[in-house]
């Protein structure tokens, strides 16, 4: 497929659409940034439109999980069900069901459509005889040109009959893809005359989608590539009608970065709904950046982008027709570097509306502990463990680690590394002064009356006292992490340490 590159003139409007069928997950959050973002840089506008005509599977809280995680992520549309204007309004696709069947009207007038009496016995009788015969399934158009005594009888039987569009034989549906590049279906290859009008009235999704970005004049549709095959079938209605089309792009779908298929829910390494995100501790910051690097690329080496820079820096033409792969291990490092650059107190602020909603068992467990109520504790863990956090998770993980630090059992395996008596010696001695000092107590000093007491330093000193209050050789700065401990839990520890040694 060849790719032109295509001006953007004219008013710029660009919607996004999602069905209540399911919450806000990565493949949503894409098509909805990308959308945002070509309004924003193209000074258009944004609508959010709901697809809710399939009312059986729309699921409770559906459309408010939508709403509400856009909003979390930053994006915010400009036209709404909640920022109606009236020459386009109702946003709700159930609510606009009058206007497709005057459109679906007009096409039986014309004879551009009929309706068909066809069972759903026999639509399952034909496509069973069309896959044992090792042909595509299509409809046959058997009600296509039906008598006036064929439709009495079927009227009489109680048939109610479903309106399809007919589609002219060996016609090429063609578009050039603002992604893709050029795009082409046979008509005789998308599964012979589709149905427009279902038999209870409502229309299709491939029919009502036309109709409602012709009325509310979208001139630009960014969506996702598994819709690809929807375009010729909706290009024929734009045909049928003698209405105008806007120009289609689809945006390429998100993979597995080891499977290398698609995305999807049996991927359970990999948070599917952007609610998870959000309860475990990503910054909505990083995940709009991430996401844009999803199926775009801007010029330069650059990685890290506001909001702002984005829409700055946006060029349809940069869209990707390549897969685009789900790489955990760079969104943790975009979300660790934003982390650095956010303000501690924003940070813990943040914190304490997750300990507040408790969506998590941490989060829970903090909230049992009122750490809600200690912001100045928050912010102490943050600066000490600011550069290796990847998500508020981690903080809210040594949050609960520094309160409950007595409690947890540890196995001190790394302690084999050392000389037991020198270990012994450094917390007899760590005890003697922890047990003469004064809160707040000064562990710089008691460090160094424990070299000179016992003549340890350097890594047989600090190591060992990482490993006695972290269970790990790695460990922040060992005094700045004992001076938020509190007392009682250092000397706990320290006897915790003691009584394995002695073993």
């Amino acid at each position: 497929m060849r790719r032109e590159k295509i001006e953007i003139t004219g008013e710029v409007r660009v919607r996004y659409a999602p069905s209540p069928t399911g919450f806000l997950h990565l493949g949503n959050a894409q098509s909805a940034l990308f959308n945002y973002l070509f309004a924003k840089h193209y000074k258009g506008t944004w609508v959010l439109r709901i697809e809710d005509t399939d009312l059986k599977r729309n699921v409770p809280h559906g459309e408010e999980s939508q709403m509400e995680n856009l909003h979390w992520l930053g994006i915010y549309w400009d036209e709404g069900p909640d920022k109606p204007k009236e020459e386009f309004a109702p946003y709700h696709q159930k609510e606009r069901v009058s206007l497709y069947h005057k459109y679906v009207q007009q096409l039986l007038d014309a004879e551009l459509a009929y309706k068909d009496y066809a069972t759903e016995e026999e639509l399952t009788e034909l496509h069973d005889q069309q896959m044992a015969a090792k042909i595509a399934p299509h409809y046959d158009g058997r009600w296509y040109g039906a008598t006036k005594e064929q439709i009495k009888k079927a009227e009489a039987e109680g048939r109610k009959p479903t309106v399809r569009l007919h589609l002219p034989k060996n016609h090429v549906y063609s578009w050039d893809d603002m992604i893709k590049g050029t795009v082409s279906f046979n008509s005789d290859n998308i599964g012979g005359d589709f149905i427009i009008e279902k038999s209870n009235g409502m229309a299709t999704y491939n029919f009502a989608v036309v109709i409602d970005d012709y009325l509310m004049k979208i001139s630009h549709v960014l969506r996702g590539d598994d819709h690809i095959a929807n375009t010729p079938k909706q290009l024929a209605v734009y045909e049928a009608l003698g209405i105008p089309q806007p120009l289609f792009g689809h945006i390429t779908l998100i993979y597995n970065l080891e499977t290398h298929k698609k995305l999807s829910k049996r991927d359970k390494n990999t948070l599917q709904f952007i609610s998870q995100y959000r309860k475990f501790g990503y910054l909505n910051e990083a995940l709009v950046n991430f996401i844009a690097f999803l199926g775009w690329s801007p010029i330069g080496e650059k990685e890290l982008f506001t909001r702002d820079e984005l829409i700055e820096a946006f060029d349809i033409h940069r869209m990707s027709a390549s897969p685009a792969y789900f790489d955990q291990k760079k969104l943790d490092w975009i979300n660790s570097e934003y982390i650095k650059k956010i303000p501690i107190a924003e940070l813990a602020n943040r914190i304490v509306t997750l300990i507040n909603v408790a969506e998590t068992d941490t989060a829970l467990k903090l909230k049992e502990l009122k750490m809600q109520e200690n912001l100045d504790f928050i912010k102490k863990v943050i600066q000490l463990y600011r550069a290796e956090a990847k998500t508020l998770m981690t903080f809210m993980e040594k949050i609960y680690f520094i309160k409950n630090s007595d409690r947890h059992k540890f196995s001190y395996a790394d302690l084999a590394e050392f000389d037991k008596n020198n270990v012994h010696k450094i917390l007899l001695v760590m005890q003697k002064e922890i047990q003469n000092a004064v809160e707040p107590i000064d562990y710089d000093s008691i460090l160094l009356a424990i070299q000179k007491e016992t003549g340890q330093s350097g890594r047989n000193l600090y190591i060992p006292l990482n490993v006695v209050f972290t269970d790990n050789k790695s460990a922040p700065q060992i005094t700045e992490l004992l001076a938020i401990m509190p007392k009682q839990n250092v000397e706990i520890m320290i006897t915790n340490a003691l009584k394995w040694l002695n073993q």
